[in-house]
């Protein structure tokens, strides 16, 4: 669904330009996985798919679920240890079938692809040209609205929303800057960009766990080796600060994923021009608690206001 655009007073003074957040909060299933993931399942529907086999930590089996209700087809999420409670419940809550499988994305992977038949299709959480074709719908919308940014910030997990994002911009001729945001601890687009290869980490730490894949999708990493990729890392406590912060500014919950680039902004990260247009995407996160983010603000001793 079409969601709303909004010019941030806070953000926009504090950097002193025009930051314009994209609300992907708002999907249905509270993050941007819903277009992605959405316009994949109406593909492979279209196909003939009698059945959806996904993989996920959170947000994108939260999605797939979401639309095999809505579809009345089947699903089955394979999901590692990590996956928080809430996210499993979500996926329950949309009648899916629910199976936890190993310590990381990889192993539940190894499962899901095990169970794919001809009617039984695989969903990819971030690795297939229907998602991007989904995200890319993003930058239709800021355009329809009248903003042509200068600059887009967003987060990079398994690289659906980077390569979704360069999509628009290109069908709209815009030629700019991507900011591309990562937590020290899954910095799997900052390291390969840095040693020029397609590399694969061997371990993923901290909390953002949404954005913990140990290698990106081909395609984001050939995006940043040939457009103007701007990546930058920060720390897991700089990530929840800003989802504190953001909370406050403007009342929308988002998990440390999408915390990781609105810190950029809150900490001055970038230095831009006052009539520069900034886009921000708020990417979201279903499965995070204002408990949880209480919980990881404890843990950094940070203040909550109950």
């Amino acid at each position: 669904m079409k969601t709303p655009l909004i010019r941030s007073s806070e953000l926009s003074e504090l950097n002193s330009c025009n930051v314009w957040l994209k609300m992907e909060s708002a999907q249905p299933t509270g993050s941007f996985k819903q277009r992605s993931i959405g316009n994949a399942c109406l593909k492979y529907v279209e196909k003939g798919a009698k059945k959806f086999i996904s993989s996920s930590g959170g947000n994108a089996g939260i999605s797939v679920a979401y639309m095999g209700k809505a579809l009345n087809i089947p699903v089955t999420v394979i999901v590692p240890k990590t996956t928080s409670q809430k996210a499993i419940d979500l996926m329950l809550q949309q009648d899916a079938e629910v199976i936890v499988q190993g310590e990381s994305w990889v192993e539940a992977n190894e499962l899901a692809l095990s169970l794919v038949n001809d009617e039984a299709i695989y969903i990819h959480p971030f690795d297939d040209q229907y998602l991007w074709d989904g995200v890319a719908t993003i930058i239709d919308e800021v355009i329809a609205d009248g903003i042509y940014p200068n600059a887009v910030i967003l987060s990079v997990g398994g690289g659906s929303l980077i390569s979704g994002i360069h999509q628009g911009l290109k069908r709209n001729h815009l030629d700019i800057p991507i900011y591309a945001i990562e937590t020290d601890g899954t910095a799997s687009l900052n390291t390969a960009m840095k040693m020029g290869k397609h590399i694969k980490l061997e371990e993923v730490t901290g909390i953002a766990t949404t954005l913990a894949a140990k290698q990106v999708c081909e395609n984001a990493f050939l995006i940043s080796q040939s457009e103007n990729v701007q990546a930058m890392t920060v720390s897991d406590q700089d990530a929840v600060t800003a989802c504190l912060k953001f909370l406050d500014d403007h009342r929308t919950l988002v998990e440390p994923a999408c915390g990781a680039t609105l810190s950029v902004l809150y900490d001055k990260k970038i230095s831009f021009s006052p009539t520069e247009d900034v886009l921000v995407i708020v990417c979201g996160g279903a499965s995070i608690t204002f408990e949880q983010l209480s919980k990881y603000a404890e843990q950094f001793s940070l203040k909550t206001v109950a």
